[in-house]
């Protein structure tokens, strides 16, 4: 980085006159505008605006991108960037749901995890694998209907009670 040259020294205890404060002034804006290493605020013009080298002690302007845009590394742009739209991740399931195509593998004793319209009340229904020995087909049938469970209570409807479900 280039070295400021001052026209006028001065020490404490010194009188200053307005010619030689004006003349250092003037050597402080030459050096601030011409040297490089020193960044202009002027070069941006809005919110967002990126400063970024373009060669060495060269910089220049990234215009701002637009909404939900990324910055990306961009080799046959002036500044080595650009703003490009986010590609959705075909790896990922969005937050707010989709549809899975294809195979489907959850690895884990417990890897599903289903709560109800009630967020937040400590209830939830988990499914629940054990290491399998072997490959196992489970088949739900083609039809409306309420899966039966074996080892647990279930409420009959019929009857109006609350019956053991496992099944002789």
């Amino acid at each position: 980085m280039a070295t400021l040259a001052v026209t006028n020294d001065f020490s404490a205890g010194t009188t200053i006159v307005a010619s030689e404060v004006n003349t250092n002034f003037g050597d402080i804006e030459t050096f601030v505008n011409t040297t490089p290493g020193v960044v202009q605020k002027d070069i941006v013009d809005a919110k967002g605006d990126l400063v970024a080298a373009t060669a060495a002690d060269a910089v220049a302007r990234l215009a701002v991108g637009s909404n939900d845009q990324v910055l990306t590394a961009d080799s046959s742009e002036a500044t080595g960037l650009k703003w490009a739209s986010a590609a959705a991740d075909a790896t990922k399931m969005p937050l707010a749901g989709g549809t899975f195509t294809g195979a489907v593998t959850y690895q884990g004793a417990s890897p599903i995890l289903l709560t109800g319209a009630t967020t937040g009340n400590g209830y939830e229904i988990t499914l629940a694998i054990t290491d399998p020995t072997a490959d196992r087909t489970i088949t739900l049938p083609n039809a409306a209907g309420t899966v039966a469970l074996t080892g647990g209570e279930e409420w009959n409807n019929a009857n109006n009670v609350l019956t053991n479900s496992v099944f002789n």
